[in-house]
């Protein structure tokens, strides 16, 4: 994060005798991937104007090994997890909270069987949590006010850890008309990422599973089209992109969209 941000580091933080509140679990594509370190900014400039202390593992955060066991390699995944868990438990880290939903899977339902316990939430959760708290406080007349929004459910999310309501909630605090695409909640349709296929080339078909849900979501007739991952966020873009609609419709993270709304 070379943004100018002030963003400590765990290791920081214990040599000053500190502990976090949590551990913001950045994950590879809020690292390196350009479009994704805006969300990592954003939900960051988030944390800091509602004084949250909290840190984060720079070099010494790995990737989950998320991708690499969904592409079949479960040794390659077992010495990633096993080592990320040392870090984590030899820093004491209890609560962690990460933007990416795979991150936020693996974190918290794979994890244990290797040893690595934690209280594992996603942004979306979080961001409801510091709402209904009355720490997060929306501007009057925000700049999504009674714009049409719809939100694309992640799979990690929806399907795989039952989440729902909190990002739909979070998405109410903007003032926003939320309108809901046919394929939702739990028959939402996949944007074409999971299971390692972000990674890979496509295989042969007469469709693309990001266009067809791209497409979905512009005959909505929404301006902004909210995700809560990364990697339905590129997705959705590229989907955006091939129907040359970028001037039309936004492709925004919900950390992005309440930041924008936030009262200063």
């Amino acid at each position: 994060m070379s943004s100018g941000m002030e963003v400590k580091t765990v290791s920081e933080m214990t040599a000053n005798g500190e502990t976090p509140e949590i551990l913001f679990w950045v994950g590879c594509a809020g690292s390196f991937d350009q479009r994704a370190q805006k969300i990592t900014r954003a939900f960051a400039t988030i944390l800091d104007k509602v004084g949250i202390r909290y840190a984060i593992l720079g070099k010494e955060e790995m990737c989950t090994g998320e991708p690499v066991r969904r592409a079949g390699n479960e040794f390659l995944f077992q010495m990633m997890a096993y080592q990320n868990i040392q870090v984590l438990d030899n820093y004491g880290i209890k609560k962690i909270v990460t933007a990416c939903p795979h991150c936020f899977n693996t974190l918290k339902n794979e994890y244990p069987e290797l040893g690595g316990n934690y209280e594992v939430i996603h942004h979306t959760s979080f961001l409801q949590q510091l709402i209904d708290e009355g720490k997060l406080k929306m501007k009057e007349d925000g700049s999504f006010k009674g714009k049409r929004i719809t939100y694309h459910d992640s799979c990690y999310l929806g399907r795989g850890n039952d989440i729902y309501e909190a990002p739909r909630k979070v998405l109410e605090a903007l003032d926003a008309e939320l309108i809901e695409m046919k394929r939702c909640r739990s028959k939402g349709l996949c944007c074409g990422a999971g299971g390692a296929q972000m990674f890979k080339e496509e295989e042969k078909g007469d469709r693309r599973i990001n266009i067809e849900r791209s497409n979905e979501a512009i005959e909505s007739g929404a301006s902004v089209i909210a995700s809560a991952c990364p990697f339905c966020n590129t997705m959705l873009t590229d989907g955006v992109k091939a129907k040359e609609k970028e001037s039309d419709v936004a492709v925004m993270d919900i950390a992005e969209l309440i930041l924008a709304g936030m009262a200063s």
